[in-house]
This record gives structure tokens, sequence and C-alpha cells, in this order.
């Protein structure tokens, strides 16, 4: 077990690695209770290409919202059979349903930050228990919250997250993703820099911040997977944040 002042260290000496440095000290370190997780979209690629080219049959752990747009399911499925992948698919959890049932089309517009938490935050909370540590794609020029991360993340209840990619900018992404001939998501040639559900999600202009499409007119930037609402962890805890009469 690292302790929090070996984390420190370790996480300032990664700043100068490469992701794959980062990776394949993870894999030997956590593995088997590791895990990733992927939205398969454009900018998710390289991210996989390197796991899977480091640990072959590693968890991805993608959070089917049952908002996704078709061509994402569709990517998802044709990527995961062409890499082999060992994709997990994550769903919110059953006691949430009559409510959720309840507000289907109205939910991803009311209130986005709920909608948020019981079909991506919770379903991967439950999935990570139990683990040592998770690798997320997330990077510093993505959004204000991201800027101030770390390469490695002591969560509240012990995980350990990895960011390989923090210090990689936009244009690294495209880089590498050229220089390995990666896929796109079908829709990213049509406007969609950054693809999450499709109620909360527009194309955007070539010269746009590629986050510029995602929760338009809501003041919202995060899914809260990378914020403090990852914190939350009881129905408690959800009815105080977000004001609710669930019973």
């Amino acid at each position: 077990m690292l302790s929090v002042e070996e984390i420190r260290q370790l996480s300032e000496e990664f700043e100068t690695k490469t992701p794959q440095e980062i990776i394949q000290w993870a894999v030997e370190t956590f593995c088997p209770d590791l895990a990733m997780s992927s939205s398969f979209q454009t900018q998710s690629m390289p991210l996989l290409h390197m796991v899977t080219s480091i640990r072959r049959g590693m968890r991805v752990y993608f959070i089917d919202t049952g908002y996704h747009f078709w061509e994402t399911l569709m990517f998802r499925e044709q990527i995961a059979h062409e890499w082999e992948l060992n994709v997990v698919d994550l769903y919110r959890n059953s006691r949430w349903d009559i409510f959720v049932r309840q507000h289907t089309r109205t939910l991803p517009f009311e209130d986005p930050n709920l909608c948020c938490y019981l079909h991506k935050v919770q379903p991967m909370q439950a999935a990570l228990s139990g683990l040592k540590a998770w690798i997320s794609g997330i990077r510093r020029d993505q959004t204000f919250e991201r800027a101030h991360a770390k390469i490695l993340e002591l969560q509240s209840d012990g995980l350990l997250k990895v960011n390989p990619l923090l210090n990689w900018t936009k244009a690294d992404v495209k880089r590498y993703a050229e220089e390995h001939n990666l896929p796109a998501h079908p829709l990213y040639r049509k406007g969609y820099r950054s693809v999450g559900c499709a109620p909360c999600t527009i194309a955007i202009g070539a010269n746009d911040d590629e986050r510029a499409g995602r929760w338009v007119g809501h003041g919202k930037s995060e899914c809260g997977l990378h914020t403090t609402m990852f914190t939350h962890k009881n129905i408690d805890e959800v009815k105080k944040e977000f004001q609710l009469e669930i019973k």
C-alpha cells in the first residue's frame, strides 16, 4: 500500500514521464485490481490504444446512460470487436428506475447534475468498489476543474485515480491518433468534437473549444466523475445535494 507522501512524490515524478510509462507503472503495481474508463469518443482512442497495447484484457468501463447517440453505441461495438477489448457496460442502479422513467424526457434538461449522478457517477462508483486504481483519460487543457488535477489522485475511499494523459494537449491527441491511424467517432466529422449524451451535446464550430458543445446553457462542464460529486456515496447525500423528495 502506497502512503500519501509516496503518491505525492510519484505524481510529481510522473509529470516528466510519458503516458505509456505511467500506464506501465499502474499495471505492474495494481493489476489485476485495475480498470480504465472510456467514453469511446475520438479523444478516447489514444488512451484505449496505449492501455490495451500494454495490458491486453484490462477491464474497460463504458457507462451506458440510455441517452447515448446511436453512433456512439455502434462505434463502441465496432472498436470492442476489432480491438478485442474487455468492455464492461455500466448501468444505473435499478432502485432509480421508477423515478427516471417518470422523468426520462425532462431530467437531462431540468436537472442535468442529478441525471449525471444517477446515470454516470453512481454506476462508476459501484464498478470501482474493491479496486485499487482507475485509469482515466482526462487532460488539463479540457476544463477549469481538470486544470488543477494531479497525475495520481488518492480518493477518500482509498482508490487511486491515475491520469496518464493529464499533460497532453488536443494537438498531442491528434498527433498520436494520426501516427497510429486510429479511428474517429462517426459524429466527429459532423462537428461533435466532444460527444456525451444526445440531449446534452450539440455540434460546434471548428474553432470552438472542444467541450463547448456539452450542456450548453447550463453553466456545466463536467458530468461529475472528475469533481467533488464523485464523493457522494449514499442516497441521503444525494437528497441533500439535489434537494430531492425521493423515497
